[in-house]
């Protein structure tokens, strides 16, 4: 199933009130893991290596996304997200459910989404959550996207959740280390052995995206189409909302979300992290700006008389380097809210 994106680099795109986006890639992505998968032995894993038992095995894991697989494509045929509360978790659940209501209102459904060429990436763990990535290929062509999967759970017993999905441009999850019999190593939110730990990429992310490369912060990220090139094309996307007579200011931080990590090959590690994005539109002119884009669902069409005040959230994957900056290889962008004026 595909979802609904901004389709500027970066997936920044200001203009999207007042111009219609681009249709690309995934709707809701969910997954309902129930009692079969407790009883295949999900919760008892052991393993002589490593220093603690894996999440689940590989091929409990790939369970749980076919089971997944089966539920994203019966969410999208029924065009109904009122399982998602139950089969996701934030921020996936948030951002599929805005990109269910713009299919609803513009009556598309999504393509069935197949899983192929898949790597299961599982983290030796100590307690909950439980949690796993997924590396895999859906459509064909210029359909074909990666995906970057994470699923959570909660606790023993607990279903099997997405909780996030961003899509990498390379093969980034093949940097992941394995040990011997397969599984991979967590890296703690606030390892201070790499050049930035993995729980501050929010903040500096969203420093950069708010006050540009020089901002406090921002240095710990390389140069890039997801960082200082969508800090450059919102620049010039107020400027253009400008002449239109329409004035934007958008400010970003870190969303209150867990960060997730994985050792690299090169003891470096590879985070899951996520951004939220507020803006607000004015405009003089009452008809100047319109619900319309990536919005549509999310407010009536013609709620902006003036004004819109917008709340988006951004998930990114990044790699950081045992020395150097942090390069974000994925994302996925979605809307959540929008309220007008």
């Amino acid at each position: 199933m595909d979802r609904i994106t901004d389709s500027t680099t970066g997936g920044c795109m200001p203009a999207r009130i007042v111009t219609s986006t681009a249709l690309s890639a995934a709707l809701p992505a969910c997954l309902l893991a129930g009692a079969a998968l407790a009883a295949a032995g999900c919760d008892d894993n052991t393993s002589s290596a490593g220093v603690g038992p894996p999440a689940l095995t590989k091929q409990q894991a790939g369970q749980v996304l076919a089971a997944y697989a089966t539920a994203v494509n019966r969410a999208g045929k029924r065009l109904d997200g009122k399982a998602l509360p139950g089969i996701e978790a934030d921020p996936q659940l948030s951002m599929d459910d805005a990109a269910l209501k713009l299919r609803r209102v513009i009556r598309q459904r999504p393509p069935a989404m197949k899983f192929a060429h898949t790597t299961f990436y599982v983290p030796r763990l100590h307690g909950y959550p439980h949690w796993f990535a997924a590396d895999s290929i859906t459509g064909k062509g210029k359909q074909t996207l990666r995906h970057a999967l994470l699923f959570t759970q909660a606790k023993a017993g607990a279903p099997w959740l997405l909780a996030a999905d961003p899509y990498p441009t390379d093969a980034a999850l093949s940097r992941v280390a394995l040990d011997p019999d397969g599984y991979a190593t967590p890296v703690d939110a606030g390892d201070k052995g790499l050049p930035v730990a993995p729980g501050k990429l929010p903040a500096a992310h969203a420093a950069l995206l708010t006050g540009g490369p020089s901002a406090s912060g921002a240095s710990a990220l390389a140069k890039g189409p997801k960082t200082t090139e969508t800090y450059a094309a919102l620049k010039q996307g107020e400027q253009a909302l400008a002449k239109r007579g329409v004035t934007l200011t958008s400010k970003f931080s870190a969303a209150p979300y867990t960060v997730y990590a994985l050792r690299t090959k090169d003891r470096g590690a590879l985070v899951w992290y996520v951004v939220k994005q507020n803006e607000a539109y004015s405009a003089a002119k009452r008809g100047t700006l319109a619900v319309s884009g990536d919005l549509t669902g999310l407010a009536p069409a013609a709620s902006a008389r003036t004004h819109m005040d917008t709340t988006v959230l951004v998930q990114y994957l990044a790699t950081v380097p045992p020395k150097g900056r942090a390069a974000v290889t994925g994302m996925y962008r979605k809307a959540i809210s929008a309220h007008g004026s």
